[in-house]
């Protein structure tokens, strides 16, 4: 017979409280995330439309920025294309503007191979970088539809990897790749999308070994880089004369323990990724709405984008219940 524990036995964890102290700050900016109040400034004006290049063939109507500008509305209204084109159209009557919209064919193919110019990375000074990755789903049967009717699953998902700013909430930079990539290769990706200078480096366990530490002293050699060791983690043969940052990690947890080390070096700011990630899919949504891996990557960095401009409007500052 299987032991079963008794409930009374167990070992309960309260659930944290926590108390938002700007509620009314913070209660205006969501409401400003659905603020339709638009402008289009000149610069963009002109840039709509690209110049003649004078080479053979026909000539491009829209430029990248119109594009762009497409793929930010479908991704904030979650609209599908045909929807969007819709509502450019309508935005560009209410405002007076005389200029061409991109059907949806045009936004769904010239979006493959977009490279989206808005910038992620706006924080000035020395910036705490915090990497992770999560799952997202590009097509197949739901749950439901595999209960109900039977057959095989056939989903196929992308790995969204980020590296965010748990001060701001900002995302600093990202990269789509298939699930085949492996979570340390992404590492030097992401820095080197940061053109701030970069303070700490955290990461989870998964995070753990040399191409990783070595990826960030390639980019940052004086940024600090918090991953927890392994539980089988010994010490390198030079750690006596000059440990490196594992080493000293290493040696931390064995005089004061895991807790203890996660306070030292406040690791716990590591948590804050994965409210990042839960944003995008609360935001967004958990599946990519493109088919190609192209496309998809254009479709994620634009997406990041959109969260990074709604942050920016205003985020909670809240505080641990006693």
């Amino acid at each position: 017979m299987p032991y079963k524990m008794n409930e009374s036995c167990r070992h309960k964890i309260p659930k944290v409280r926590y108390r938002v102290e700007n509620w009314s700050a913070y209660d205006a900016a969501l409401r400003r995330r659905g603020d339709l109040t638009l402008w289009v400034t000149p610069e963009a004006i002109a840039a709509w439309t690209p110049p003649a290049t004078g080479r053979r063939g026909r000539p491009e109507r829209y430029s990248d920025l119109a594009i762009e500008a497409g793929i930010l509305l479908r991704l904030a209204f979650g609209r599908p294309w045909r929807q969007t084109e819709g509502l450019l159209g309508s935005l560009m009557r209410l405002l007076g503007l005389e200029l061409p919209v991109p059907d949806h064919t045009t936004f769904s193919r010239r979006s493959a191979d977009l490279e989206v110019v808005s910038e992620l990375t706006k924080t000035d000074g020395p910036v705490t970088v915090v990497i992770d990755s999560t799952g997202l789903k590009v097509f197949g049967t739901g749950e439901w539809h595999l209960e109900k009717h039977g057959g095989q699953a056939r989903r196929s998902w992308r790995k969204l990897h980020l590296a965010v700013n748990p001060d701001t909430g900002e995302i600093l930079a990202s990269e789509l790749t298939s699930n085949e990539e492996g979570d340390a290769s992404l590492v030097r990706p992401l820095l080197d999308q940061i053109a701030r200078p970069i303070g700490t480096v955290l990461a989870d366990g998964a995070y753990d070994g040399e191409p990783v530490y070595r990826a960030v002293a390639e980019r940052a050699p004086d940024a600090e880089v918090i991953i927890p060791p392994r539980a089988t983690a010994v010490v390198s043969d030079t750690a006596e004369s000059a440990p490196t940052r594992r080493d000293r990690h290493i040696q931390t947890i064995k005089e004061h323990g895991r807790l203890g080390w996660q306070r030292a070096v406040q690791y716990g700011r590591r948590s804050l990724v994965e409210v990042a990630m839960l944003r995008y899919k609360v935001l967004i949504g958990r599946s990519l709405r493109a088919r190609t891996l192209p496309a998809q990557k254009a479709e994620a960095k634009a997406a990041c984008a959109v969260i990074n401009r709604m942050t920016s409007l205003g985020m909670p500052t809240s505080r641990k219940v006693a």
